[in-house]
């Protein structure tokens, strides 16, 4: 038998950059992740204020900003912490698992929820009339439920298959956070399986999940265009690009890293900083600049801190 020594601590290379770059990439992640996080902060809070708002909708969009919020959280500090400081880089072999689980964990919840928010949207505007019973609050907190285990179900899958191979050296993973692709180019035994397994896992998660978004959207576009008033046509169409906007900026990323042949370093690292900076910060701008709801909810905490303040 030979001697083997496994790696204990990985060391995140980070985004290829030019060093003079640090302090400026530093300053605006900095930036979009505090916008990121305040920003879902005052949805969740607006939700919970507003009566009005306490809806199928809105009870999914709240596990939605809860979800973006800390997926943001589970890659932006760390990628801060590589660009302030070169020992900033390193991360153990645990933490690099534990950040690999909640960011699949996190992402595929997500994409179910995606799921189940086009389902809810053609519920709603297909079968209004049933609307009303066919969701009530049950009904809502089992669907949403069951997006989190299914995630939480997936990703142990994609982690275990990940972490079960033995790593003994080099250490350095081309990327500014654990993920699955880089991670197992560096192990020290033959990959083919688990690259077939994560592919096909991830390809049937997303896959499935958008196929049955696109079906969910051909019914309700068929649906509005019988809707005989143009406002009514309007209001509708205004309430699902909103959400098409937000799911294609989540699975047009996802399939260019996961699902394609062969992969680059270079190029995922910045399609991933897309899905994992940006994608977050776009549900609170596009739900709140593109809502009338929301934004009269806001007005109306904002004049309730007023009044509040003036007493």
């Amino acid at each position: 038998m030979t001697n083997r020594s496994f790696v204990t601590t990985f060391i995140l290379m980070g985004l290829p950059h030019a060093p003079a770059l640090d302090i400026p990439l530093f300053t605006i992640f900095l930036v979009i992740y505090v916008l990121t996080v305040m920003g879902n902060l005052l949805i969740l809070l607006v939700i919970m204020v507003d009566s009005h708002l306490h809806t199928p909708m809105y009870y999914f969009l709240t596990n939605l900003s809860f979800i973006d919020m800390w997926f943001s959280t589970v890659t932006v500090p760390k990628m801060l912490m590589t660009l302030g400081s070169p020992g900033g880089r390193m991360i153990s072999f645990h933490s690099c698992m534990a950040q690999l689980y909640c960011f699949h964990f996190l992402g595929s919840t997500e994409c179910f929820l995606y799921t189940v928010m086009s389902y809810d949207r053609y519920l709603a505007i297909s079968h209004p009339l049933r609307y009303t019973s066919m969701m009530r609050g049950r009904t809502c907190a089992l669907l949403a439920t069951s997006t989190w285990l299914s995630g939480s179900l997936h990703s142990a899958v994609q982690t275990t298959l990940t972490f079960r191979l033995p790593y003994c050296g080099p250490s350095q993973i081309q990327h500014y956070f654990c993920d699955a692709p880089p991670i197992l180019k560096l192990a020290c035994a033959d990959t083919s399986v688990n690259e077939m397994v994560i592919f096909v896992n991830i390809g049937v998660v997303a896959s499935g999940c958008f196929l049955l978004i696109v079906l969910s959207y051909v019914s309700i576009v068929c649906s509005i265009l019988k809707i005989r008033t143009s406002e009514g046509r309007h209001r509708a169409f205004q309430t699902c690009t909103s959400h098409c906007i937000v799911v294609l900026c989540f699975f047009v990323p996802c399939v260019f890293i996961y699902l394609r042949p062969g992969s680059r370093d270079a190029v995922d690292g910045v399609v991933a900083v897309f899905y994992t900076v940006l994608t977050p910060l776009l549900n609170p701008v596009v739900y709140t600049l593109r809502n009338k709801e929301v934004k009269k909810a806001l007005l109306k905490l904002k004049d309730k801190i007023t009044q509040s303040q003036s007493k």
